[in-house]
């Protein structure tokens, strides 16, 4: 029984990763799309508020650092949470899961009256933002095909850094001429629960379903699937290149991590995630909070972010298109060695021009390296704990971006070299300097099928 099991696990997985395009309906990348837009701009949007919300809710300096805090505790929570709830009960129940909570989240902050509220409001709106993107990792990595998997996946998330690159625009049109406009941003983001009424037209994850045995759902998504590319091609599928079934680990799905050789893949992709995050949130935090500190005014600060509108979505369709061409792990350093020196440049030189021209480095970059990140942490751990691998490197590596605004403002009060704003954009490209020494010891898997990667 249980060679003919996985007999038909090998047959089926084979049959997926011969294909040589998407092979689903265009509707399943738009709906995940739409969630993972929202999503994005929920993790933007307090940035841009900050400043006018700080003041109407009487926070300190120091507490301006709690929302994002909270929102990044709730990430943790949310994607270790929904992760091994996914891993248990299905991607498709996990994303709804996810998006709900985002959307309750989202609605709190709106009505926020006090810097309890706020907090309350943000950590939720994180638990559901941490357990989307931790969901869709898994999702989209396993629906595709091995030779398109890194495609597929940075092509999701140019809907995810459309959504982080409009918000400048919005806010830029809201927050300075508005005394509401803070709230509305925080209310769009709630416009992502309207995804739900699309979910009928998404398949599950057919290595899910094989991990749980449910072999005839499975071939009936990849029988489909086939039906797909041949209609829109009209020309006969490539032969299945045969490949070894997966072996399941069982019982709660956090324990398979902890063993060889996925305890290694943990350490090192959680240290990687913490040291990157550390740098991205305080970026995306307490960016323009640091331009008004040293003196640019709110609307120069928010046009300096306009950079990354263009910037974030040009580097998503690079990754588009060259996210199978190379070894991931070598796209992504490249891509993390631009992001750090962009942040010396504007510590170091300190001029609009070329804080401009950072910016949109620093936008570009983000927008090549992180779906190739999410790929490539997604690839590395087996189908049963998959998402939750997801959780406890990307999801906890968090802790980065919880502390980082904490340390960022110390940096900032202890001024050193060349006065505050040079350190704490120095401590910026420090942590993104650590992160690109890790990147190396990561694993291979381009273009190689999950199962033997997970192997």
């Amino acid at each position: 029984m249980e060679s003919s099991h996985a007999a038909a696990e090998s047959e089926l997985i084979a049959r997926l990763d011969r294909l040589p395009s998407w092979p689903y309906s265009p509707a399943v990348l738009w709906v995940v799309g739409v969630g993972y837009l929202i999503a994005f701009f929920d993790i933007t949007n307090v940035a841009f508020g900050m400043p006018v919300f700080s003041k109407v809710l009487h926070m300190t300096a120091h507490q301006q650092a709690w929302p994002i805090t909270a929102s990044l505790v709730g990430y943790m929570i949310g994607a270790w949470l929904n992760s091994n709830f996914s891993d248990v009960f299905g991607r498709k129940t996990g994303l709804m899961c996810s998006i709900v909570l985002f959307t309750v989240g989202c609605i709190g902050t709106t009505f926020a009256g006090s810097l309890t509220t706020m907090v309350i409001g943000r950590c939720i709106t994180g638990m559901g933002i941490g357990a989307e993107i931790a969901v869709i990792s898994a999702y989209v990595g396993e629906l595709a095909p091995a030779p398109v998997r890194g495609r597929y996946t940075a092509l999701t998330n140019i809907f995810a850094f459309v959504g982080q690159s409009i918000v400048p625009i919005i806010a830029l049109w809201l927050v300075p001429h508005f005394d509401w406009g803070w709230r509305v941003m925080f209310l769009l983001g709630a416009l992502g629960g309207l995804t739900l009424l699309a979910f009928p037209l998404l398949p599950e994850s057919p290595r899910w379903l094989l991990s749980h045995r449910h072999v005839d759902q499975a071939r009936a998504i990849v029988e489909t699937a086939e039906a797909h590319v041949q209609r829109r091609t009209g020309k006969p599928l490539p032969p299945p290149v045969a490949t070894v079934a997966e072996i399941h680990p069982t019982g709660f799905p956090m324990l398979a991590l902890f063993r060889p050789p996925y305890l290694s893949r943990l350490t090192l992709l959680f240290a990687l995630w913490f040291f990157w995050y550390i740098s991205a949130y305080v970026w995306l935090g307490l960016g323009p909070t640091f331009f008004v500190a040293h003196g640019y005014t709110l609307t120069k600060s928010i046009l300096f972010l306009l950079a990354t509108s263009v910037g974030t979505p040009v580097g998503a369709l690079l990754a588009t298109a060259l996210g199978d061409t190379y070894e991931r792990k070598h796209s992504v350093l490249a891509g993390m060695l631009v992001w750090t020196f962009s942040f010396v440049a504007i510590g170091v030189i300190d001029t609009p021009v070329v804080i401009t021209l950072s910016v949109f480095l620093i936008s570009a970059s983000l927008g090549f390296f992180l779906p190739l990140l999410y790929a490539l942490t997604a690839e590395s751990f087996p189908t049963r704990a998959r998402a939750t691998g997801i959780a406890l490197t990307d999801g906890l590596g968090h802790l980065g971006g919880a502390v980082g605004p904490i340390w960022a403002f110390t940096v900032y009060d202890w001024g050193g070299i060349g006065g505050g704003f040079t350190s704490v954009f120095l401590f910026m490209a420090l942590a993104g300097l650590i992160t690109a020494f890790l990147l190396p010891f990561t694993i291979r898997a381009t273009r190689r099928s999950l199962e033997t990667v997970a192997a």
